[in-house]
């Protein structure tokens, strides 16, 4: 796992691609039979990028506070945003050589998503995971049955998707890899760590997300946040609304509130916001989605000390919200969501607390200890701010310790 990862704290996960002309589910739409394959594939002649300014999405996603974005390369419909050699489906025009560049003019890191499933290759679908019960229904685009598998087809395919994961790793050379659809088939007839060793070849400190199965160096929960957040590095990939890519008829956005939730409970434990946007089919990242991410970034940059070089913060129950420590374990960051009708209490704090401050205000706050029993450490409790140091959407307290932070974890004496 290389460094800037873990401190790199956001992402923008960037699904763009030929179902922005008609707004449907990118991929499914036409596997789950709920668009006809044949519409869904005449997007490909209409998209036309014609608005697309990749200095414009770098700029846009440095401002939310972003260390690093994933753009999908190819998602499981198979069409390319790059002008692949291999295979009969892209659109025509490299949309990668511009991501990328404007992404490091801006000191970002590149990632690029790839499926490893092509529903769309006609040598695809040529054989089905080991041990898939014969009972269970064979989806045209994805599997045959049993008695029709055909092994030289599948060689084909893995050529392909050799000869397109080639021209990925030596022309962008990414720092992030982000495969997906490795439900599909089993580790040994992806070759997963043939296919590792292909890009790193390339790029020797390349990331690569947990749906690289053996390979994969960090967890990738989608959607749901981890009540209990994994152990190691992790990342959240998260829409805005509904939807990855755009869809014309999602309004359902999330509030910018709700967003630095997921962000401060998220980095809280650990983890990366892998934050989604879906670029409408000529480029253009939809105002709603803009507005969220600037507002992101104001938040952070007021409060870029309890994000940045920070880690993990206290397990649950010690302090009811959201928390940082700084790498040193000297520095303790607590994010309130509401405005607190009373002192704020810390329990469980074994180092001393020299000093407590509004991050971003630095208005001091008085604290003090109360009880305590021989190991069992009192409670801390803090003077609450006043309104005008609160933050509109949730105000961080830094807490100095005089010391590494200590915390006692046990039941107190019986």
């Amino acid at each position: 796992m290389q460094p800037w990862f873990t401190d790199a704290k956001l992402g923008i996960f960037v699904h763009w691609g030929i179902y922005a002309v008609d707004g449907v589910q990118e991929s499914w739409s036409f596997y789950d039979d709920i668009v006809p394959h044949e519409q869904y594939m005449s997007q490909l002649g209409r998209f036309t990028g014609a608005r697309y300014d990749p200095k414009a999405w770098a700029d846009l996603f440095a401002r939310a506070g972003a260390r690093y974005a994933v753009l999908t390369s190819r998602h499981h419909d198979g069409v390319a945003l790059w002008d692949t050699a291999y295979g009969d489906l892209s659109l025509g025009r490299d949309y990668l050589t511009g991501y990328a560049d404007a992404l490091r003019e801006k000191g970002l890191k590149v990632g690029l998503y790839y499926s490893h499933s092509d529903w769309n290759h006609p040598d695809y679908a040529s054989t089905r995971k080991p041990g898939r019960p014969p009972e269970m229904e064979d989806n045209r685009y994805s599997e045959c049955s049993a008695q029709d598998e055909d092994l030289q087809a599948w060689e084909r395919f893995i050529a392909y998707r050799d000869g397109q994961i080639r021209e990925l790793a030596s022309r962008y050379r990414p720092d992030l890899m982000w495969f997906d659809g490795e439900w599909d088939r089993s580790e040994e007839q992806w070759r997963i760590p043939e296919l590792a060793a292909l890009i790193r070849s390339y790029s020797p400190d390349v990331v690569f997300n947990a749906r690289m199965l053996s390979e994969g160096d960090y967890a990738t929960p989608e959607q749901g946040a981890p009540i209990v957040p994994p152990d190691g590095p992790w990342e959240l990939c998260l829409t805005i609304n509904d939807s990855w890519g755009y869809q014309h008829h999602d309004h359902n956005h999330k509030s910018l509130a709700q967003l630095i939730r997921y962000f401060t409970e998220t980095i809280g434990g650990g983890g990366n916001l892998l934050l989604d946007v879906g670029p409408m089919e000529d480029g253009t990242v939809p105002q709603p989605q803009v507005e969220r991410l600037e507002g992101l970034g104001e938040w952070i940059r007021r409060h870029a000390d309890a994000v940045y070089g920070t880690v993990r913060g206290l397990p649950a129950g010690h302090h009811y919200g959201p928390s940082t420590l700084s790498a040193d374990g000297r520095t303790l960051y607590l994010t309130l969501f509401d405005a607190p009708r009373a002192e704020i209490g810390v329990r469980g704090l074994a180092t001393p607390v020299r000093r407590v401050t509004v991050l971003g205000t630095g208005t001091e706050l008085g604290h003090r200890v109360v009880g305590g029993l021989h190991e069992a450490v009192g409670v801390l409790w803090i003077d609450p701010p006043a309104g005008a140091d609160l933050d509109p959407y949730a105000t961080v307290l830094a807490v100095e310790l005089d010391g590494e932070l200590e915390l006692y974890r046990g039941s107190g004496r019986f």
